[in-house]
């Protein structure tokens, strides 16, 4: 396990530079001065001139990249342009919290509600119950995020005024106002991916409730509880953890929406605002935190496919 672990963070290390140059690529290529948008209109020519020397932008390509490289290596991300100077990585780090606590509370509320509730449909297929699940999955793959957030808002917010219109409330706070903050926005975004973990999970369990092992388990008098625990969702484990880790990466790029929507102050409401000051340095500093966010999640759903299949391992 150990040598799987190992040899896939070593695959991860060249995606990771391979990123960094993409997206360094494209902004250094991409229309528009940052020394000019740096000062402005008012900036004269001897003030860009300076900048620029004081950016580096003066400098070729290459040596450009390199020195991007070696500053990620030692986490620094540069200085954004708009906001205060901050450094990137500190404004990232301040933004982060609002958006891994709803990206977390998405995933765990999702695979609680859908893997036991997909296992059920398929123990139960044809009936109503399986009926009543493919009626609910088809509803949400229908519904578009922004059309269901601001449903919600009219509908929980507005008229019953359960829940706060927009805002988050952090964790220090105390427990309940950050659920009430985090409700609607977890809902809103974790609809589509309820639905999809939820078909996935119905459609795994009832292939593995055709194999034969699970009919010979049946056949000796194995309970049904055990039978679906020990037999079944084991080994429909593999095809769940795939659409778990690709609903993780794809909640981060439907979590800007989500922060817009409810004017929470995250990672994704942070990427829009740098987007139309570009900021260029902020814009980086974000893409690269996502990507590397990607590897990571893909690392770990590698490990757990390690876990659950050992086969997988040589």
């Amino acid at each position: 396990m150990l040598y799987f672990l190992a040899t896939r963070t070593l695959a991860a290390i060249p995606v990771m530079l391979m990123v960094s140059v993409i997206v360094f690529s494209i902004l250094y290529f991409a229309p528009g001065d940052p020394a000019i948008l740096m000062l402005g209109d008012l900036g004269t020519s001897a003030e860009v001139a300076a900048a620029k020397e004081k950016l580096g932008l003066n400098d070729p390509y290459l040596v450009q990249l390199l020195r991007f490289i070696g500053n990620i290596l030692h986490g620094d991300l540069g200085n954004t342009l708009f906001f205060g100077k901050q450094a990137v990585t500190s404004l990232i780090i301040q933004r982060l919290e609002p958006t891994l606590a709803l990206t977390l509370s998405t995933i765990i509320v999702c695979i609680v509600i859908a893997v036991p509730l997909g296992t059920l449909a398929a123990w139960r297929s044809g009936g109503l119950v399986d009926r009543c699940v493919m009626l609910i999955s088809v509803v949400g793959f229908s519904i578009p995020t922004f059309v269901l957030g601001y449903t919600l808002v009219f509908t929980l917010a507005i008229k019953a005024q359960i829940l706060p219109v927009q805002g988050y409330k952090s964790i220090t706070e105390g427990i309940v106002p950050f659920i009430r903050s985090i409700a609607l926005p977890t809902m809103t975004l974790g609809l589509a991916y309820l639905v999809l973990i939820l078909r996935i999970t119905r459609a795994s369990v009832l292939d593995t409730l055709h194999e034969d092992y699970v009919r010979t388990a049946k056949a000796k008098g194995v309970s049904d509880v055990t039978l679906l625990h020990r037999h079944s969702l084991p080994n429909a484990a593999i095809p769940i953890i795939t659409v778990v880790g690709l609903g993780m990466t794809s909640l981060i790029s439907g979590v800007v929406i989500t922060e817009v929507v409810f004017n929470i102050p995250g990672i994704g409401r942070l990427m829009l605002d740098a987007i139309v000051k570009r900021d260029y340095p902020l814009i980086q500093g974000i893409v690269i935190f996502v990507s590397f966010a990607y590897v990571i999640i893909n690392l770990v759903v590698d490990v757990v496919y390690a876990y659950f299949d050992p086969r997988i391992r040589f």
